[in-house]
């Protein structure tokens, strides 16, 4: 199914929310970058086990006291097109964040998705990023691969997310971030209204216009009906082993970021 929307995806996500998924990915993007500068996500905990852990927070910090740029190890999982990484290094290769001790230098992105069809789409954008086809449940990465992980639109089609949250904690390194910007199933009387009879009507519709996928944007509606609630969505993290950072609602929330956490010591 996105293997045929592909080449439309990208166009369509801007038409249908107006563009306010552009500025959905900056905010998040931004907030994360003053997180990890606020919170000092790379740096060694008392507790932090292993040597290679250690000894790259140890070049990381002189690295940020002789004034250069700390690296980041990002993984774009569900990753689509790959515009969630562009955006990421755009923000955090920019200006340093307000209170950041130095500024950050993302390596080459993964982009990781189960579509090849969206992964194919990467390379016409010459995103500094190696385009991987996997299982986000079973991910062929090494513990601790990951200083960040962006999960854009992905984790509610994902048929186990509770499955997801795990082997995305496995991969992610100790005091990293995981960042979900989904649409979670309705709660309040203006997302039900949304969702359940604005949504219906001319989501389908344009999206079989400019695709001529109509069941493609169907299932777009009926899965957000089906996935949890952020509420409900934070709570299994938390049974995962994250912390609940940071709950931003967007435009009375037809989207939600929720930024997770490792803990520094796990």
């Amino acid at each position: 199914m996105f293997d045929g929307i592909a080449s439309r995806y990208d166009f369509l996500n801007h038409f249908l929310s107006c563009y306010q998924d552009v500025l959905w990915r900056r905010y998040c993007c931004k907030c994360l970058k003053k997180m990890m500068a606020v919170d000092g996500a790379n740096a060694v905990s008392e507790n932090a086990p292993g040597s290679v852990r250690i000894a790259r927070n140890a070049m990381d910090d002189a690295e940020c006291a002789a004034g250069t740029a700390r690296t980041v190890r990002l993984l774009d999982l569900c990753g689509g097109t790959g515009d969630f990484a562009n955006t990421f290094r755009k923000i955090f290769e920019g200006s340093s964040s307000k209170g950041a001790a130095c500024g950050f230098s993302v390596e080459p992105a993964v982009i990781g998705d189960f579509s090849y069809g969206m992964l194919a789409e990467v390379k016409p954008k010459k995103i500094d990023a190696y385009a991987v086809q996997l299982d986000a449940m079973k991910m062929p990465f090494a513990e601790r691969r990951f200083d960040v992980i962006l999960n854009g639109f992905g984790m509610r089609n994902v048929p186990d997310a509770r499955g997801a949250l795990m082997e995305s904690y496995r991969v992610l390194d100790a005091g990293g971030y995981l960042c979900v910007l989904e649409f979670f199933s309705p709660r309040n009387l203006f997302n039900k209204f949304f969702y359940k009879v604005l949504a219906p009507l001319f989501i389908p519709v344009m999206g079989a216009f400019f695709s001529g996928k109509r069941d493609a944007y169907e299932y777009l509606v009926n899965s957000i009906i089906r996935f949890l609630p952020v509420d409900e969505f934070c709570k299994m993290a938390e049974e995962c082993g994250f912390e609940v950072k940071k709950v931003k609602m967007f435009d009375g929330g037809i989207s939600f970021g929720v930024f997770l956490h490792k803990p520094g010591n796990a």
